[in-house]
């Protein structure tokens, strides 16, 4: 398997080889807004000193040593009240890191990033990041992001277009995790889960298995995949996502713009996030190795999504928010309805204060405010918002019983 993969050509996909950097420096630093971008970003240093700097770097974890990690703990400090990591499930060392966390997908842009400043906090290899090339809309993002580390998804072209980058994308990351050892991050699904109601695409499963070779269970235990929980206090992009569910629903064939996408990275990349937490759960080899051989296809990718699925339920760290959404969901529910199904177990202000519900009932509104589409439908607005919130209670509540 090992030679097989390493005839395959990724050079157009892969993140950037040491020999590579210097002209993608170059690149960057001849890009006007590329310059404007980093300068914003780091408005005390002269640009100068940036190209010196970068031109030092002479791998890819030198470069997010240098600009990445303060950058990323830059962000922590002032837009979140914390971050914190836990992965004691794994126990990843030096030695022995090459696992594929997959995890819920929250955030374009910090979900990877904040799991690389972890991993280099605990002096490990920073992820290969799976990214979509639906995000690089101009050329300097793909070049920063190719020396940020991450590998490209193709998600464009017809069907055989897809089907060949899907058999180049398994390719890549059996040679990843198999042949260069690194860890990898990849998402559960295409796309953020806007409601958060996260579920493991089983198409994803299948394509991690095109690749390898063996059967099913032993090409899915080549790539060592890894649930990884994120958790988000708060979620700078609540007001967006909702508005773009008005507008699904509102607008036939409506589709997001590159304006929408950047603007969604920039929002949940610089607004207050408050607690978040990121939970490893166990290598789901050892889960593997119980299915029994002869099982169904369909039934074996079936438990495999949903293994992972009530993983990542279980490692959710829930906050006062969730449950009072959960609640106020609740109560939005019973009071048009006459049936009391889906009543919540939480048992009303167990998990959380008077002043902490009337805090985040302000902060609904000053999110719905927000919103700026034509005859924004608040109730709609508000009941999304208050899912997005509920979901992760609702999920593991589920998960525990």
């Amino acid at each position: 398997m090992n030679y097989e993969l390493n005839m395959i050509d990724f050079t157009d996909m892969r993140p950037f080889e040491p020999n590579e950097l210097p002209a993608a420096y170059e690149e960057l630093l001849a890009d006007a807004t590329f310059q404007r971008v980093v300068s914003s970003v780091f408005p005390d240093i002269p640009l100068e000193h940036i190209a010196h700097t970068m031109r030092g770097c002479r791998t890819c974890m030198e470069f997010q040593a240098a600009f990445c990690k303060p950058f990323l703990k830059g962000l922590v400090a002032r837009y979140a009240t914390d971050l914190t990591g836990d992965f004691s499930a794994v126990n990843p060392t030096p030695e022995r890191q090459n696992y594929t966390y997959i995890s819920n997908h929250r955030d374009i842009v910090l979900d990877s990033g904040l799991l690389d400043l972890l991993l280099i906090e605990k002096d490990l290899s920073t992820v290969e990041i799976a990214i979509g090339d639906n995000l690089l809309i101009y050329p300097w993002i793909k070049t920063l992001v190719r020396i940020n580390r991450s590998f490209i998804v193709t998600r464009s072209g017809g069907i055989r277009d897809i089907l060949q980058a899907s058999q180049r994308l398994s390719a890549y990351m059996h040679y990843a995790s198999g042949v260069k050892q690194v860890p990898i991050w990849i998402a559960q699904r295409e796309g953020r889960s806007k409601d958060s109601s996260d579920e493991t695409q089983e198409s994803l499963l299948k394509m991690f298995v095109i690749s390898g070779t063996g059967t099913n269970r032993e090409r899915l235990k080549d790539i060592n995949l890894t649930p990884l929980a994120i958790s988000y206090e708060y979620d700078p992009c609540d007001y967006l996502k909702a508005q773009e569910f008005q507008l699904k629903r509102d607008i036939l064939g409506w589709h997001k713009s590159q304006a929408d996408d950047l603007l969604n990275m920039r929002t949940g990349i610089f607004g207050w996030k408050g607690h978040i937490h990121y939970q490893a759960a166990p290598c789901i080899n050892a889960f593997l190795d119980t299915l029994p051989d002869d099982m169904p296809k369909p039934d074996f990718f079936a438990a495999v999504a949903r293994h992972i699925d009530m993983a990542i339920y279980s490692g959710y760290r829930l906050y006062p928010a969730n449950y009072i959404a959960l609640d106020l969901l609740d109560e939005s529910r019973q009071a048009g309805e006459s049936t009391n199904e889906g009543r919540n177990q939480t048992g009303g202000h167990v998990h959380y204060t008077p002043a902490e519900r009337e805090a985040f009932e302000a902060y609904l509104e000053d999110q719905i405010a927000k919103v700026q589409i034509e005859r924004p439908d608040i109730p709609f607005l508000r009941r999304k918002m208050l899912e997005m919130y509920a979901n992760p209670a609702i999920h593991q509540l589920s998960v525990k019983g």
